[in-house]
Formats: C-alpha cells, structure tokens, sequence
C-alpha cells in the first residue's frame, strides 16, 4: 500500500484515502494546502465574500504564459462571476471560451488577517440578447465604459478559499510579530 500524503495534526484518512478535517470531523474531497495554518472556507462562505469585494483577478493565459488582470465585477444569482467590458477587448478574445481562475481578496497587513477565494471555471461572452438585456440592468457597471459592451460569465465549477484570523494559524500559534 503506498503512503499516505502528509495530514493535519489529528487528520484521518478512509480506506477510499480521502482526508477527514481535523475541525469538522468530515470528508473532504481535498484539503486545499492541508498543513498551511490557514482556515479552509466553505462554498457558501466563499461567495458571500466574494459578493462583497469591489475588485478582484482574472487569470488566463496569453501567448503561453500565465495573466493577471484587476477587474471590477458582480456575483450573479447562481454564483457565477460576471464581468463587462468593450467588446472589442483584447481580454474578450483571450477567455472566451477558456477555463480561467477569478480571485479576489481583503488583507489586512497591521493585523496579520485576511482571506482570499478563487473561483475556476469556463468564461463564455454573453450572447443571448435577453440574458445581455438583464444583465445591463443588474450586472457589474464597468469603470471603462465604452460604446460596445458585452458581458463575460465564468462558471463556479470549482470554488476554494481560506482565511487567516488575528494573526494566528488554525493550530493557534502566533505568527512572528503578530499581537
């Protein structure tokens, strides 16, 4: 049998070999970096967090190599993470279509804290006109504007995040510095 990858202090593992989290006694498909210190936030945690950030990134892929671009944007209804701008964007034609990863997230530096969620998924333009229609109404407002706009929806497929509170790890050690 081979060995089991490094867990948590108090984490088990089934005979399927999928982790237990040590704090919730529950199954997890994966433990983000599970021997980091950092918090682990659940879905639904992720996207309220995420409903309240003005500005996060989008990463693809341009001429082979990774790109990180700042964007404002908007959570729609189901979860997925909606973006505008000129349709005529070098960004468009760089997505559409593609798996990206969306991040946002609020640090705070003096206090050792903060918390980051990524969201991967497809991005596809928005092209029926009832949906554009709506989205024009309720969607992200872009700090851009330009004559020809469209919108770019990218699928929650896969949602993670963590969290760092008070400058102390989940073990609840303090951090160099930290008060």
């Amino acid at each position: 049998m081979a060995p089991h990858p490094p867990t948590l202090p108090g984490e088990t593992w089934s005979d399927t070999h999928r982790p237990t989290d040590p704090r919730t006694g529950r199954e997890t498909d994966w433990l983000m970096y599970s021997n980091d210190g950092f918090r682990e936030l659940e879905r639904h945690e992720c996207l309220r967090r995420l409903g309240q950030a003005p500005v996060g990134r989008i990463v693809h892929t341009r001429q082979a190599l990774p790109a990180v671009l700042p964007v404002n944007f908007s959570l729609d209804y189901d979860g997925a993470v909606l973006l505008r701008t000129s349709a005529a964007s070098e960004l468009v034609r760089a997505i559409d279509g593609s798996v990206v990863a969306f991040e946002a997230d609020e640090v705070d530096a003096v206090a050792h804290s903060g918390w980051s969620v990524v969201v991967t998924g497809s991005a596809t333009v928005v092209t029926d006109p009832v949906e554009h229609e709506r989205l024009t109404r309720t969607g992200p407002r872009s700090w851009v504007p330009s004559p020809q706009e469209v919108f770019v929806r990218i699928e929650p497929e896969l949602v993670t995040g963590r969290e760092l509170v008070g400058g102390r790890s989940m073990y609840g050690v303090g951090l160099t510095g930290a008060t």
